[in-house]
């Protein structure tokens, strides 16, 4: 029963991240020019990437590692104990939820943007689309990959510094 409640949630949160991001870009996209909505693109991917890292740190982190820093009291060390003792988790919402909407919405953003580019130039739409999507696939797969070779080297530095972050917002 456990796991389909994981699953729902997984659902509602996709959703809802999915909807929000999506307002946000597509409203930006739509009231910018072609530069703004190819910065906009980048900061989708590097989110998708960052994220990805983040997710990757948090299977390969060791947790002993942090339990003598927690009972020193180290601000953030609790919490990315909690972290690495939730791993799945924390890897699917990273890896799969934000992940996977950053890809989404960078290819719908892509999109949009060969059309824009298109218009501009007077270029085959059809072909600017393929060179469009081409890029943002190769950022999007070459980054993760060299952000998983860097997670994985310093997984413990990473959901150390993730850890912290969500201390900020504990009571």
């Amino acid at each position: 029963m456990k796991k389909n409640n994981w699953v729902y949630k997984v659902f509602l949160c996709t959703f809802i991240l999915s909807v929000v991001f999506s307002f946000i870009t597509n409203f930006l996209s739509s009231h910018s020019n072609i530069f703004i909505m190819i910065i906009i693109i980048t900061i989708v991917i590097a989110i998708g990437i960052i994220f990805d890292m983040i997710g990757a740190s948090s299977l390969t982190s060791k947790e002993a590692t942090f339990h003598s820093m927690s009972s020193k009291k180290i601000k953030g060390a609790k919490e990315t104990i909690k972290l690495i003792k939730n791993n799945a988790k924390v890897s699917s919402v990273c890896n799969d939820i934000v992940g996977d909407i950053c890809g989404i919405i960078s290819g719908g953003l892509g999109a949009v943007l060969a059309i824009s580019i298109a218009k501009a130039t007077g270029f085959n739409t059809t072909l600017i689309s393929v060179i469009i999507a081409a890029i943002i696939s190769s950022l999007t797969v070459g980054g993760k990959a060299i952000f998983k070779s860097i997670a994985i080297k310093n997984s413990d530095k990473i959901i150390f510094n993730v850890g912290k972050f969500v201390s900020i917002f504990k009571k």
